[in-house]
C-alpha cells in the first residue's frame, strides 16, 4: 500500500515491484527537489483506492507524472501508452522489501552530492 503525504491519493499494489532505481535526470530533480527513487509495476497491478487529488502533468512528449494537487506529493511516472508505471519509493508504506539496484542519468546529477554507494551507475538510461 501507499499514499501521498495528505492521504488524498492512496493505492494498493499487487504483483511484482521492480527493485528501486534512482534517476538523476534534470526533470526528476526538478519535480522532487533532489533525485527520484522509484520502483515499477504493471498498470494492472496498481489499484487506486482514493484519487480525488491526483493530477497528471505531461512532462515531455512521451511521459507524464502523477502528483497530489493538495500536498504536492510526487507519486507516479509513466510513459504514455506503456503497460507499466513507476511509483516513487517513498510513497510506499513500509516494509517494502525493496532494495536500491542502480542509478540512471548520472551525467545529469546535481553538483552538490556524490554517488558512491557502489551500485551500477549509468550516464543515461539503463
Amino acid at each position: 500500500t501507499g499514499s501521498c503525504l495528505c492521504g488524498g491519493v492512496t493505492f494498493r499494489v499487487s504483483g511484482d515491484l521492480r527493485p528501486v532505481v534512482a534517476c538523476h535526470c534534470q526533470q526528476c530533480r526538478k519535480t522532487s527537489g533532489h533525485y527520484v527513487a522509484a520502483s515499477r509495476t504493471k498498470n494492472a497491478g496498481l489499484e487506486l483506492l482514493a484519487d480525488a487529488t491526483l493530477s497528471w502533468f505531461r512532462s515531455s512528449d512521451k511521459a507524464e507524472r502523477g502528483f497530489c494537487n493538495r500536498c504536492g506529493g510526487n507519486l507516479f511516472w509513466r510513459v504514455i501508452g506503456s503497460d507499466s508505471i513507476s511509483i516513487m519509493a517513498g510513497m510506499l508504506d513500509a516494509p517494502t522489501g525493496l532494495k536500491m539496484a542502480s542509478h540512471i542519468y548520472v551525467a545529469d546529477a546535481g553538483d552538490y552530492y556524490d554517488i558512491n554507494d557502489g551500485l551500477p551507475a549509468y550516464p543515461a538510461g539503463d
